[in-house]
C-alpha cells in the first residue's frame, strides 16, 4: 500500500481507500462482513492537516496516545468525533483522558481501569475499554499477563461506568505477518475464555489488533477493531 507524502489530501484519501481495499479483500476471504470491523486510523503524531484530510474523506474517529496532542487536535476538529486512546495512560492523565476519548484500547492495570471508572461516573461519561494482554511478555511492553489477565476481567466485571468490551494486543513485531497469527490466536482464545465465563453476556467480545503489515492475518482471526496508522497518514514526523 502507497504511504502519502507531505499534507496532500488526495494522497491521504487514496491510501484510505487502498486500506479499505485491503480490509473488504480479508474480509471476502474468510467469509467475514465488512461491518464487523472497526477501522481506527493512528494518527498520533501526525500534522493536523493529514487528520483534516482523513476526515474529508469520511474518517469519523482517530487514535492517538498522547492526551494533550489528542485535546489539542480535538479542539480544531468538528465535536462529534470518536477518540480512541491507544498509549500507556497515566494516573495523572486520567480526567482529561475521560473529557475526551470514548474509547480506550490500552488499559493495562486494574488501578487505571478504576481510575477511569471513577472519574466517568464524576462526568457522567461511559467509556467503553479493552484490556492490553502482552501476549508476547516483552519486558518493554504494558498489559495483563496472558496468565493474569482472565483473573483481572473478572474483578473489573461490575465498574459502573467503565465497560470492558474485549482485549487489545500489540504483539512482537513479525517481519512475516503470517507469524503474527500465533499471537492473534492466543488473544482470540482468551476472549473466548472469558465468553465461555459469561463475561460479555450480550456479545461474545471484541479485539482490537492488527496494524498495517498485518492487518490481513487479524482479520482472518477475528479480529473487531483494526489501528492502523503508516498505511494511511505515511510515516509520523520524527
Amino acid at each position: 500500500m502507497m504511504s502519502p507524502q507531505g499534507t496532500d489530501s488526495s494522497a491521504v484519501a487514496s491510501c484510505l481507500d487502498s486500506v479499505e481495499q485491503s480490509i473488504a479483500a480479508a474480509c471476502r476471504r474468510c467469509h467475514r462482513a465488512r461491518d464487523e470491523i472497526t477501522l481506527v486510523p493512528i494518527s498520533k503524531r501526525q500534522p493536523i492537516e493529514k487528520l483534516r484530510a482523513a476526515f474529508s474523506a469520511g474518517v469519523r474517529c482517530f487514535g492517538e496516545n498522547i492526551v494533550q496532542e489528542a485535546a489539542t487536535k480535538a479542539a480544531e476538529l468538528p465535536p462529534d468525533l470518536e477518540w480512541h486512546f491507544i498509549g500507556h495512560l497515566q494516573s495523572n492523565k486520567t480526567r482529561p483522558a475521560v473529557r475526551l476519548f470514548d474509547v480506550f484500547h490500552s488499559i493495562d492495570r486494574l488501578k487505571i481501569a478504576r481510575a477511569i471508572d471513577k472519574e466517568a461516573g464524576l462526568q457522567g461519561r461511559r467509556p467503553v475499554g479493552f484490556l492490553q494482554v502482552n501476549v508476547g511478555d516483552e519486558s518493554s511492553k504494558h498489559g495483563f499477563s496472558k496468565e493474569r489477565v482472565i483473573d483481572a476481567a473478572l474483578e473489573l466485571r461490575h465498574l459502573d461506568n467503565l465497560e470492558i468490551v474485549g482485549l487489545m494486543a500489540l504483539p512482537p513485531y513479525e517481519e512475516n505477518p503470517e507469524n503474527a497469527r500465533r499471537w492473534f490466536r492466543q488473544l482470540r482464545q482468551l476472549r473466548d475464555e472469558l465468553a465461555d465465563r459469561g463475561f460479555w453476556p450480550h456479545s461474545k467480545g471484541q479485539l482490537s489488533m492488527g496494524m498495517s503489515h498485518d492487518l490481513e492475518v487479524a482479520v482472518s482471526e477475528g479480529s473487531t477493531h483494526l489501528r492502523i496508522g503508516t498505511s494511511i497518514f505515511g510515516p509520523r514526523p520524527s
